[in-house]
């Protein structure tokens, strides 16, 4: 063959991998959401609740891992507002995080167009409002990433899913709510449970199937324990990590917190009892739905299937059972290139410590007692246009102090690129804490009692502890995460128990590097909102 011809049968080729390319691009999914209020009787009782195209919840969101997701929010509250994507890891695209440190919040009569991929991910998430305690009143629903047909799980394909979004309720419109948060008083302790927005609802399955549940704790405060009358819970999947598939009775899921089960319906053909009740809390707030046998003839009956001891240590004791599959074929971190993050050696340790002080005569929540305030101005937009005076990154130490009283600030932690960094989450107080941390998963690598040292590090499992986005942290106790700092942003890193979020306890850290290349971090929108300081600046 003359060089000509080859020349020509070379592009040729090119050209055909090039049409190949093209239409092996990853899916684009367009969604049109409307944001409103309606009225709803979550616990019998008519109230406001925030609906999105009519729905409440708000509508599932099904996608399929690495899918790009173009969503047009449109506001028509009375109030600006901002959806967060739980446990989304937004890879270097903090633009869409959703949260006041890196979005302006969407004006009333207006609307803003998320872009984000669900990049690597397979899992159970949810969505919810971030701003104005909206999500006391709704606007939360379900995020499911489905894997690619290439990728292959641990688990026989279930005969169907279903989700249940299970958390605490007030009858109370958030602007109440809020208006006693601001007052520097605390809440009162909520009205009811609800799953799916109800007091009751019901599950139908086929005698003999094997059923997806994906349960997400959606509530403000409390922690739930989950059970099925009669049936074992396989789990299989934590917040997009698969699990070594122990099965249980019953399973402690915390505030902000997701995960997957398998339930085989191999009892006889009736109804069973689906039940969720508060864990740790004097009154037992306690909600039950219905599984459903198709073939049955029977109503659920008899006792419902008790709560566990309500001590901490069967919880803790629990939490420590959940261990990554290793074998599994998914998405997972891998930061320096090894999936051994019990080889790497910590860049940095960072000690937060919850407390809830009075400053200026009220109620705040502060960490390492500083009390974060949202500026005008989102942190990632003051840092892009170079603003000056809009956070501090001194403010808050990397270990806390017991001397000196609190403070108000707008905190960040400054970190770098690559940084491999363990956080210690130390709890002095006698309730129950739940961290949550955007952009990211972690490895959950440690829990105990009393005061972290050092000497704690020879308890943590370093071999297959579990990856996700939300850890709780027991009463006078410490939690322990490992994070791979790989994704560049301004990322939130706060409580997921509402009211404690919004009285400041949260801070973020910000991940950097000096290199501008979409290798790092993709470019600021062109639709980009601007309010604050950064009016008049152009992207």
């Amino acid at each position: 063959m003359g060089r000509t011809n080859l020349f020509l049968l070379l592009c040729v080729i090119m050209a055909l991998l090039g049409v190949c390319l093209v239409k092996a691009e990853d899916a684009y999914k367009y969604y049109t959401w409307t944001v409103t209020y309606g009225t709803r009787s979550p616990l019998a009782i008519p109230q406001q609740v925030i609906l999105i195209n009519g729905q409440f919840p708000g509508p599932r969101l099904d996608v399929v891992t690495n899918d790009n997701i173009i969503l047009n929010l449109v506001n028509k509250l009375d109030e600006p507002f901002l959806l967060t994507w739980n446990g989304i890891k937004q890879r270097k695209n903090s633009w869409q995080d959703g949260v006041l440190g890196t979005n302006c919040p969407i004006p009333p009569n207006s609307n803003y167009t998320y872009k984000f991929q669900a990049k690597d991910q397979i899992g159970t998430y949810t969505y919810f409002p971030s701003t104005q305690f909206h999500k006391a009143s709704g606007g939360f629903g379900a995020l499911n990433i489905y894997h690619r047909s290439v990728i292959s799980i641990p688990y026989a394909n279930p005969d169907d899913d279903f989700t249940l979004l299970i958390g605490d309720w007030y009858n109370t419109h958030h602007k109440k709510l809020r208006q006693t948060l601001d007052s520097g008083r605390s809440l009162a302790f909520p009205d009811g449970l609800l799953i799916n927005g109800q007091a009751h609802t019901t599950f139908n399955g086929d005698q003999g199937k094997t059923y997806m549940f994906r349960i997400s704790n959606v509530g403000l405060s409390t922690s739930i324990n989950f059970r099925i009358q009669g049936h074992n819970l396989k789990l299989v999947e934590v917040e997009g990590s698969h699990t070594i598939q122990n099965l249980y009775e019953s399973l402690d899921v915390h505030v902000g917190q997701s995960l997957a089960v398998l339930v085989t319906l191999n009892q006889p053909p009736k109804d069973y009892y689906i039940v969720a009740s508060t864990r740790f809390t004097k009154k037992v707030l306690t909600t039950t739905a219905v599984l459903h046998y198709t073939n049955s003839a029977s109503p659920a009956s008899g006792p419902l299937p008790p709560p566990p001891a309500y001590q901490y240590h069967w919880s803790l004791k629990q939490a420590r059972t959940l261990r990554w599959n290793l074998t599994a074929n998914a998405a997972r971190p891998n930061p320096q290139g090894s999936f051994h993050y019990g080889r790497i050696t910590p860049t940095k340790t960072i000690v937060l410590a919850n407390s809830a002080p009075l400053i200026n005569g009220k109620l705040r929540y502060a960490v390492n007692k500083v009390s974060y305030v949202n500026p005008d101005t989102p942190l990632k937009l003051a840092d892009f246009f170079n603003i000056p005076g809009i956070f501090s990154v001194d403010s808050i130490q990397s270990l806390p102090s017991n001397s000196g009283p609190s403070t108000i600030a707008t905190s960040v932690v400054p970190s770098s690129l690559h940084d491999f960094i363990e956080v210690i989450f130390q709890n002095d107080e006698t309730t129950m804490q739940s961290w949550h941390l955007d952009g990211y998963d972690f490895w959950v690598v440690g829990y105990g009692k009393g005061q972290w040292t050092p000497a704690k590090r020879r308890t943590y499992n370093l071999v297959d502890a579990l990856t996700r986005h939300t850890a709780q942290v027991y009463p006078e106790s410490w939690t322990s995460i490992l994070v791979s700092l790989d994704n560049k942003g301004m990322w939130n890193m706060r409580s997921a128990i509402w009211e404690r979020q919004y009285l400041g306890q949260q801070l973020y850290l910000k991940v950097w590097t000096a290199q501008n290349s979409y290798t790092s971090e993709y470019d600021i929108p062109k639709n980009v909102l601007l309010c604050g300081k950064a009016l008049g600046h152009h992207p």
